[in-house]
């Protein structure tokens, strides 16, 4: 298969991404974040009224989930790529050995289901939008118990 320029842009694109997903958020890696994220990165789906820059980004990995989640592994179901946006479907696993957003460990397995969409420019993250199923998470950890999946 030979793949036309505007392909390669897409793969590369996504690659970015895939990128992202492993080194920054499961490896916790500085220099890939730094390397992967536009100084002028705009969070758009930060909570209303708190900060929505690059280092609010890092923070979220490296002081909130990565702390709060043994074992952390994003396993990406899908890609889908239209011009500079890339969307994907994925699922953030790992173990609660962690305070959490104020909920001390519970040592249960947690899933967090995830859409994000990313604005690459320059190969780097420029924007994000995502949803996630996190508050739900929160809610079962605070029950005491997580669904099978």
């Amino acid at each position: 298969m030979i793949l036309e320029e505007s392909d390669m842009g897409v793969e590369s694109n996504k690659e970015i991404v895939r990128r992202f997903n492993r080194e920054v958020i499961e490896q916790g890696s500085r220099s890939a974040f730094d390397a992967l994220v536009d100084a002028d990165f705009v969070n758009h789906s930060a909570a209303p009224g708190t900060p929505n820059d690059a280092e609010s980004l890092w923070h979220t990995f490296e002081h909130v989930l990565r702390p709060a989640l043994g074992g952390l592994s994003v396993q990406i179901h899908e890609q889908l790529c239209d011009g500079d946006k890339v969307t994907t479907r994925k699922r953030v696993t790992g173990k609660h050995t962690g305070s959490l957003l104020g909920i001390a460990a519970t040592g249960l397995p947690v899933t967090i289901e995830v859409i994000d969409i990313v604005r690459i420019r320059d190969g780097r993250y420029i924007e994000h939008w995502g949803i996630n199923t996190l508050p739900s998470v929160l809610a079962q950890l605070r029950a005491g118990q997580m669904p099978e999946k």
